[in-house]
């Protein structure tokens, strides 16, 4: 495991290998992969990946005015605590960066992670009061807000224009020089967890930049798979697939492998590295190191929990996490077939059949598979719907690994991308969102139908949000929250027509244009994998009665769906035309698999059978979700399930919510 082999090349000096491992290839580049890479570039603009000078030199004057501040309100604070003025000149207190414009892959108009550190005698309450107060009289400074009470807290705000989402952590030391480094493991000695949680991006990001060979190669090749990832729906940590960090590990381990290699080449190779790696064998930029602080680590030879995780990339500063513990077997699956995808392209273009813009063609979702679970969150004003589609969103992973667990069902794949509800059918005092995902069915032998029921799956999925927004008082009048079930030839009616068209004609298009030239990716084509033919006998489809009314409404007067409401005051059972409501029960028990404790749903659970009853609900476990890190980003989004809140709780018998029971039960007929 050489992390300090050393090898010549020509005449140079001994080279340094990167990682627990030697290279895999040392070769130097050559002139055509410079023009490969100037042509990768070329691609990326368009895209407005590249900020210009002048927004850079924005953002340094931005942050330096910041820095003067932070540093200006320690002076104040140590001067009210009564320290010697001697002390208070040389206090000190420093701004740091972290994510993506740390990294240097910062994309235009896109917002800043800091962390604000201070000497010891400045107290978290401090910051959240007097040094807020001071923001609050700068008018450069707008939409100042402050979330205490999250798991990573933060101050929220735009400085200039700016958007900066401010971190605050207090280190055990009398003053901050300002060439401090975050990356000694010292420094966390006796902090509390929120200040651990606080440094640990800082400490992430400054030892990913330590660890590639060559920055600048590191720095095009992640904005090119940053693109590449965004472009093809698999950019999200919340929703199961990865997030920033994780994408800067995967690149940044390609980098150790091929350390002279330029960027047209890493962007192949990473294609190629992850194309074929076995999973779950971790990621590793670095070999664990123990700093004997006892705090909680990746390690599953200790945890077990951390042996149920399905595509571990582990973060390389201590105390080491996993960073995508919200990967489940569907979003596993498909990121896979995805970098085999993105292999057959770069081979294409570095044979010169094609060019860079292949690569950054988005997928053509809603054509990919026939069935879609439409899943559908609502409020009454936009302020609740932005506070409520955030926590449905956190929590669409749930679903995901409830549908996974199904025994018919063979991949549950979420769309990113939110849609605005149709403003012809809604009510004009509504807010809409809607979520899709792509259903595949398992195919079943010996069988002319089979007869699925998704109820109990979408029940467990709406408990837990009405769960945590209860736990957290979220809940307002007019928040919904729904579940239906569609086919592919019925999207038109939540989809506005022109989106459909065109990414029909798109795929048609891409067709023709790669004239057979890219691999055929039948595992993650519906028409391939699922053995159900479109029949509309079992899934009778009409118009939703409560959240938004789709724009062409079918023959049928019942739909198939679930919604979780929050009836007016004084109400005990709301109505829904042409249903029964059955209100929600007051029992203490939690719908989420036991396996979710250690996944997040992402486990590679055995299948459930698709309609238990009630009688027999799995036992209680503990659901370490994310809301409550409301403003953290996927930066601070990377300690492991042990160390996320518990909030789960049984479902409150007093309270007047209501689920409206809705059964979701359709028929597929084998293909003869």
């Amino acid at each position: 495991l050489g992390e300090t082999n050393n090898s010549m090349h020509g005449g140079q000096q001994p080279q340094k290998h990167y990682g627990i491992t030697s290279s895999i290839s040392m070769a130097f580049p050559r002139e055509v992969d410079h023009q490969y890479t100037h042509k990768l570039s070329e691609a990326m603009k368009p895209f407005g990946v590249f900020e210009d000078e002048d927004e850079l030199n924005h953002r340094l004057a931005v942050l330096g005015k910041l820095n003067t501040f932070v540093k200006e309100w320690i002076a104040e604070i140590s001067e009210t605590k009564n320290l010697p003025p001697s002390a208070i000149t040389n206090v000190g207190g420093k701004i740091f960066t972290f994510g993506s414009y740390r990294l240097g892959v910062h994309t235009k108009g896109a917002d800043i992670d800091a962390l604000c550190v201070s000497p010891r005698h400045v107290e978290r309450t401090d910051f959240f009061d007097s040094f807020f107060a001071k923001l609050k009289l700068h008018e450069e400074i707008k939409d100042l807000r402050a979330v205490e009470d999250a798991f990573v807290p933060v101050i929220k705000f735009k400085f200039d224009g700016i958007e900066i989402d401010l971190l605050f952590a207090r280190l055990a030391l009398q003053s901050i020089p300002d060439n401090l480094d975050l990356r000694g493991d010292s420094h966390l000695r006796n902090l509390d967890i929120r200040c651990i949680r606080s440094l640990n991006g800082c400490r992430v990001t400054d030892e990913i930049l330590y660890l590639v060979p060559n920055k600048e190669n590191f720095r095009l090749t992640l904005r090119a798979i940053k693109l590449w990832a965004k472009r093809r729906g698999i950019y999200s940590n919340m929703l199961g697939f990865l997030g920033g960090v994780s994408w800067a590990m995967l690149v940044a381990r390609t980098c150790q492998l091929y350390p002279n290699a330029v960027a047209a080449t890493l962007v192949h190779k990473f294609f190629l590295v992850f194309s074929k790696w076995e999973w779950p064998n971790p990621v590793l930029l670095k070999q664990p190191e123990d700093s004997n602080l006892n705090l909680p680590v990746w390690d599953p030879r200790v945890n077990p929990s951390d042996r149920y995780h399905l595509m571990p990339i582990i973060t390389p500063a201590y105390p080491q996490q996993n960073s995508t513990y919200n990967v489940s077997s569907s979003t596993r699956t498909i990121m896979s077939e995805e970098f085999k995808y993105g292999l057959s392209v770069t081979d294409d273009i570095l044979q010169g059949k094609t060019d860079w813009s292949k690569l950054f063609q988005p997928p053509n979702f809603f054509l990919k598979y026939k069935h879609y679970i439409v899943l559908t969150a609502s409020a009454s004003t936009e302020e609740n719907q932005l506070e409520w589609i955030g926590l449905v969103e956190s929590k669409i992973r749930v679903l995901v690994g409830n549908l996974e667990r199904n025994e018919y069902i063979t991949l549950a794949h979420v769309n990113p991308t939110s849609f605005p509800g149709n403003k012809e059918s809604c009510s004009e005092n509504e807010f809409v969102s809607m979520w899709f995902i792509g259903i595949i069915f398992k195919k079943v032998e010996n069988a002319e139908s089979v007869n699925i029921d998704l109820t109990y799956d979408i029940q467990s999925f709406t408990d837990t949000v009405y769960r945590q927004a209860n736990n957290i008082n979220m809940l307002k009048d007019g928040m919904k929250i729904e579940a239906t079930h569609v086919k592919k030839k019925q999207l038109h009616q939540y989809l506005p027509v022109e989106l459909v068209q065109r990414k029909k004609r798109s795929i048609v298009e891409l067709n023709r244009n790669s004239n057979g030239g890219s691999s055929k990716r039948s595992s993650l084509d519906g028409s391939q994998l699922d053995s159900s033919r479109d029949t509309d006998s079992g899934t009778p489809f009409s118009s939703p009665t409560s959240v938004c009314k789709p724009s062409r409404p079918a023959a049928s007067d019942t739909d198939d769906r679930w919604v979780l409401l929050t009836p007016s005051a004084g109400s005990t059972i709301p109505t829904v035309v042409g249903r029964s409501v059955v209100p929600c029960l007051g029992s203490s028990r939690d719908t989420s698999s036991p396996t979710e404790q250690n996944q997040n749903g992402a486990t590679a659970a055995a299948k459930r059978p698709h309609s238990p009853t009630q009688d027999g609900p799995p036992k209680r476990i503990r659901d370490p979700a994310d809301l409550v890190r409301r403003g953290s980003g996927p930066w601070m989004d990377i300690l492991p399930s042990m160390e996320l809140p518990d909030v789960t709780s049984p479902l409150p018998s007093s309270n007047h919510q209501r689920v409206v029971k809705n059964s979701i039960r359709l028929a597929l007929n084998r293909h003869r």
